[in-house]
């Protein structure tokens, strides 16, 4: 694992945990010698993991709409920003430069990012690790909300399986490098032959 994405809010919440949260984040991505791709803010959690990241000594390549730079004021320290045209281009980069996914606290924009890319997971568009950083419990309605979906079967316990949940940076990580994806499904490998 070269690159980890990091899903996170523009904002920094209602408690300070979740700015400790994402700098401990960035300084165990640096420690692991794990570069950064992520949504290219300066403000927010997503200003503080790369900081963070930067300030251990890593890699931090942000990826930015043109139209969100002045709003999320794009961050000029980092190693690279790219600026593209759409949040469609924003997200098919993030995952194209990326060996993994991961959700820290954060808003809408952070679950939609996490939910497309643990879909491709489940599709087997890509076979890359998708976790989830509980913080203090800030996942916990949604992580019940998920096992009540599997238990209503509309998703399958070996999808629900593919999201890997942690409450420490550095649990995560090790996870994360430890995932092996299932094999492509049929349709998949059927559409490949």
């Amino acid at each position: 694992m070269q690159r980890l994405c990091v899903f996170c809010g523009s904002n920094v919440g209602d408690d300070a945990v979740y700015v400790q949260a994402a700098r401990s984040m960035g300084k165990a991505l640096a420690a692991a010698n794990i570069g950064l791709v992520y949504g290219g803010g300066s403000v927010g959690l997503m200003g503080a993991i790369a900081d963070a990241v930067l300030e251990a000594g890593g890699q931090v390549s942000g990826v930015i709409p043109r139209a969100l730079v002045e709003r999320e004021l794009g961050h000029s320290g980092v190693t690279d920003l790219h600026i593209v045209g759409s949040m469609h281009e924003r997200k098919a980069l993030m995952a194209e430069l990326s060996d993994g996914f991961v959700a820290l606290p954060g808003g809408i924009g952070t679950l939609e990012e996490l939910f497309e890319v643990w879909s491709w997971a489940q599709l087997g568009i890509h076979r890359k690790p998708c976790g989830l950083l509980n913080v203090r419990g800030f996942y916990d309605g949604l992580i019940a909300y998920l096992d009540a979906v599997v238990a209503h079967r509309f998703i399958k316990p070996e999808h629900r399986s593919l999201l890997i949940i942690a409450h420490q940076p550095d649990d995560l990580i090790g996870q994360l490098r430890r995932y092996r994806p299932p094999d492509a499904p049929a349709w998949l490998k059927a559409g490949e032959e």
